[in-house]
């Protein structure tokens, strides 16, 4: 299981749509812009794309030969002559207004399909639940127009208890007898519904043929999306929650409970690809977070950790049950939250008018009154509690609590506690065989071969992994301390009877403790003595501070300011070089945002934050790699680093960047997002890193601060980062610039991406570039490096994960593009997954087996640890600097946007914070290890 992507408050989230046409140009040739005092320039030149991801320019062969299983399927295509007809669907009601609710469109689509076969020929269709139709073959109209009638429709339309209510109406809570039964009807309110469907576009199955010899195009994206779109309505007849190409069907054996109201619910990700093995069915498992189903009294008790339903903060409750769906006892009707009463249920009025006097302006009853009274249902507990809204804006329509039950399936998309994130990804875990069972199990129940659409198109999916040839690099050399060498066993090493390779020297320090449990001078002496036989010598701490127990229970950062009252007299010659500090709480504490901002940003101090439970030697030793890569030491390094025996990067000056854009949580869609770009420093090293951190708007992917002119000034990250190699790199500037770009998290189509990769970011790279000398013509080399998909690998018959230096460039790998899978660490805990590389540019023009092997090197150049890890070294950090670096700003739920240090406009946005500036005697180093 693996946690599926987050989404907001719908729940289909749909495959991305086609591209768009392309643009018109009128006959003189000048196009027109939109908004062209809102285009940047940079934007300008992407509109139209200059570069285009490289093809493969060969296969690696170094490294020991190994068989593999992975997780796709082959898939066969014996209708290949046949088309796909794309047709646009428009859904209104009687009186033309268009349908708005989510999740009704199936609804009315299988209504048209079941009472209109013969008009559709019997033809059946894919829909992608909302303005597209797909069918093989044309259906017998180019437009066709029709009009059903459901009898039941979950909305807010239906009325149970509203300012306006007839004295005999249903009210949707008792069952439907005698005359009640004929009110039914109008309480659920059958509607009518115009169906239109008109053609769009016709598809060649042929394309998917082209896109696996390499010639990918419009309609080739679009044959592989029809596809994608039949799984989804495969799944969606099955009852099951959708969630891109991730399918969770409602059954408990399927969840675990995360606490807080919340499960874990597993399921499987399912989605075609082009591959140089042909067409697979790439077939995973996924994770997605549901709401607890049942009583929604429940639900709010567990949410809010409350003893009863009488402790719960209401206003909270508000905002979490908006647009959750409910049933209604007894009636069994469906709605959709919108809000809450103002008033407690046995004091909340409405007007309760006779049956058939539209004139008669009624009697004011309370809710309470008329459920007990006038329905004779029973309430326990509700009267003393707000109202369930369930009605529109100027007709509310109010339901008491005890009747509400929320149903199955609905995504939690809100951010999950530190206990709920840690449960679900420790219940996630599946080791390679439980996988690799739990996914043949898939494909035998999802029954495809079964699929009317799937039989017409003539596709057959295999239900066997597909055999794959993968190699397995030999782990590079590792130096520690007067040159000794250091083994890799398994992507890990140890320190045993060995000193760091550049250790530091720690004086000038001091300690300070938040945390009422901890022994600071014992640790402090701890510290020293396990430093000592790595090479780090640590004097004795000039102080060590506890905090005064009366701020405990004070805001973070009222904690954090007098915690430097308390300092600042007994360090009359100004603030340490370095502090340790202990933290109250184990994880995310409150404290460490104001506390890394007051030391990195403010005063320039060095720091290493602890939270420590049990402390031994072996902790100690973690704590301090740490403390010696912020300091400007180095822990290992790779042989080939002083030898400059890497191939193409030590003969030439080379810098190696890291970036990565850290986004707010799920459902915070008014939070700034933060940019990190690492680079490489003392080259011909590439074991040292700085790095830049920019804010920009909320959810953007491209980092938009690479290259920021300000009248005879560039402000962007790369000037900072050149002028910061060139200073320590001997007054030498590149000549050879190799990225790595973390891929967004969305998994799908990457060419909008790399699109914007390409012509977007290297541009204001090398306008950067060009800003410090017009004459300067640097060789890139972009590799994309992409966690987040769904490709795993599996010895067969055993239960290990595939060895550390695995990779993987043929088979499953795309038909023309230059991409290869690396496995370079050892998968201890579940299924390894693989960091799936794209190369879009290599001016440098590296072999496959020169790339592979820099970046499986550039897995064991992390300085935090003693293992291999599964990405390159300058992403992490990428990705660490930002995490780290935003917590110096607390953003809230309100959008506050005003900031001390200034704000930037974002384009069509509100103003975005910019983050403080790291103090000049630190934002060369290492602080985010």
């Amino acid at each position: 299981m693996e946690p599926s992507d987050k989404r907001e408050d719908t729940e289909e989230v749909l495959p991305p749509p086609p591209p768009p046409p392309p643009t018109v140009i009128p006959p003189d040739g000048v196009g027109v812009p939109m908004n062209p005092e809102h285009k940047s320039e940079s934007v300008k030149k992407a509109m139209i794309p200059k570069r285009v991801p490289v093809s493969r320019r060969g296969f690696g062969s170094k490294g020991q030969k190994i068989q593999l299983l992975t997780n796709h399927f082959k898939v066969g295509i014996s209708n290949a002559g046949g088309h796909f007809f794309h047709y646009s669907v428009a859904l209104s009601y009687e009186d033309g207004h268009p349908v708005e609710m989510k999740g009704v469109g199936r609804k009315i689509m299988d209504k048209v399909l079941e009472t209109y076969d013969t008009e559709l020929s019997v033809k059946d269709f894919a829909y992608d639940g909302e303005k597209s139709l797909f069918t093989v073959g044309a259906l017998p109209h180019n437009k066709l127009e029709f009009t059903v009638v459901l009898d039941s429709v979950s909305s807010n339309r239906s009325n149970v208890v509203s300012r306006n209510t007839d004295n005999g109406s249903h009210d949707g809570n008792e069952s439907p007898e005698g005359a009640d039964r004929k009110r039914l009807r109008r309480a659920s309110q059958s509607r009518t519904f115009k169906v239109e469907i008109s053609f769009a576009a016709k598809i060649p199955m042929q394309a998917i043929a082209s896109a696996l010899r390499g010639q990918e195009s419009e309609n080739s994206q679009e044959a592989l999306r029809v596809l994608d779109i039949i799984l989804r309505q495969h799944a969606a007849k099955q009852g099951c929650l959708l969630v891109r190409q991730s399918f969770f069907h409602d059954n408990p054996r399927n969840f675990t409970d995360l606490g807080g109201g919340v499960l874990g619910c597993r399921g499987f990700h399912s989605s075609f690809r082009a591959t140089q093995g042909g067409l697979s069915l790439n077939v995973d498992g996924s994770t997605t977070t549901i709401i607890q189903p049942g009583p929604l009294v429940d639900f709010l008790i567990a949410n809010q950790d409350a003893r009863d339903p009488f402790q719960l903060d209401w206003s909270k409750a508000k905002r979490t049950l908006k647009n959750l769906r409910i049933k209604v006892k007894p009636s069994n009707q469906e709605y959709r939250i919108v809000g809450l009463s103002e008033n407690l249920c046995k004091e909340q009025l409405f007007a309760l008018k006779k049956k058939g006097n539209d004139d008669d302006e009624g009697i004011e009853v309370t809710v309470y009154d008329y459920f007990v009274n006038y329905r004779k249902i029973g309430l326990h507990y509700s009267g003393d509690l707000p109202c369930i809204n369930v009605g529109k804006p100027k007709r509310p329509t109010f339901l008491p609590i005890e009747l509400c039950f929320l149903v199955p399936l609905q995504r939690y998309t809100k951010a999950l506690t530190v206990h709920q994130r840690t449960t679900l990804v420790e219940r996630s875990r599946q080791k390679p065989q439980e996988k690799m069972m739990i996914l043949t199990d898939v494909m035998k129940t999802n029954n495809y071969e079964a699929d009317p659409l799937l039989r017409s198109c003539g596709i057959s999916i295999s239900t066997q992994f597909t055999q794959v040839e993968g190699r397995v690099l030999p782990a590079p050399r590792l130096k520690a301390g007067n040159g000794e060498d250091l083994i890799a066993r398994n992507g890990r090493w140890n320190f045993n009877n060995k000193r760091l390779a550049e250790p530091s020297k720690i004086n000038n320090w001091a300690a300070v403790n938040f945390s009422a449990r901890c022994d600071t001078r014992g640790l402090c002496r701890d510290l020293a003595r396990v430093g000592e036989t790595k090479g780090i010598f640590i004097d004795p701490p000039i102080d060590i501070f506890e905090e005064n127990p009366q701020f405990r229970r004070a805001p973070p950062m009222v904690r954090v300011e007098k915690m430097f009252e308390q300092m600042k007299p007994q360090l009359p010659d100004g603030p340490p070089h370095f502090i340790v500090c202990l933290l109250p709480d184990r994880k995310n504490s409150d404290i460490y945002g104001p506390w890394k901002r007051k030391c990195l940003a403010e005063f320039g101090i060095f720091n290493q934050c602890l939270a420590p439970g049990r402390v031994n030697d072996q902790y100690l030793m973690n704590v301090l790699l740490k403390i010696n890569a912020k300091l400007g030491g180095l822990n290992t390094l790779l042989a080939i680093e002083p030898s400059r025996s890497i191939p193409l990067v030590s003969k030439v000056p080379t810098i190696i960047f890291g970036m990565d854009v850290s986004h707010g949580s799920p459902g915070q869609s008014d939070i700034p997002s933060v940019a990190a770009v690492v680079s490489s420093r003392c080259w011909p090293l590439i074991s040292r890193y700085r790095a830049s951190v920019r804010t920009q708007s909320p959810k953007v992917e491209m980092i938009d601060s690479l290259f920021k002119p300000v009248s005879d000034k560039d402000l962007g990250i790369i000037r900072e980062l050149l002028l910061e190699f060139y200073v320590s790199s001997g007054q030498t500037k590149p000549t050879q610039i190799i990225i790595f770009r973390k891929k967004s998290q969305r998994d799908g189509v990457s060419e909008s991406q790399f699109n914007q990769v390409l012509n977007i970011e290297l541009d204001q790279m090398i306008e950067a570039c060009k800003f410090l000398d017009e004459k300067w013509n640097p060789k890139f080399t972009i590799i994309i490096a992409q966690k987040n998909h769904h490709t795993k690998f599996f010895q067969a018959g055993s239960q290990d994960n595939v060895p550390p230096g695995t990779v993987i460039d043929s088979k499953v790998c795309h038909p023309t593009h230059y991409d290869f899978y690396m496995c370079a660490h050892a998968g201890m805990i579940g299924t390894t997954r693989p960091t799936h590389y794209h190369v879009l540019l290599d001016e440098i023009g590296f072999s496959a087996d020169d790339m592979q092997e820099l970046i499986h090197s550039l897995s064991y150049v992390y300085q935090r640890s003693t293992n291999a890890i599964s990405i390159v070294a300058p992403v992490r950090y990428a990705h660490l600097a930002a995490t780290q670096v935003s917590q110096f700003i607390k953003f809230d739920d309100s959008s506050e946007t005003s900031s001390s240090h200034g704000s930037l406009t974002s384009v069509g946005g509100p103003p975005v914070p910019e983050l403080p500036k790291l103090h000049d005697k630190v934002c060369s180093s290492m602080f985010f290890c």
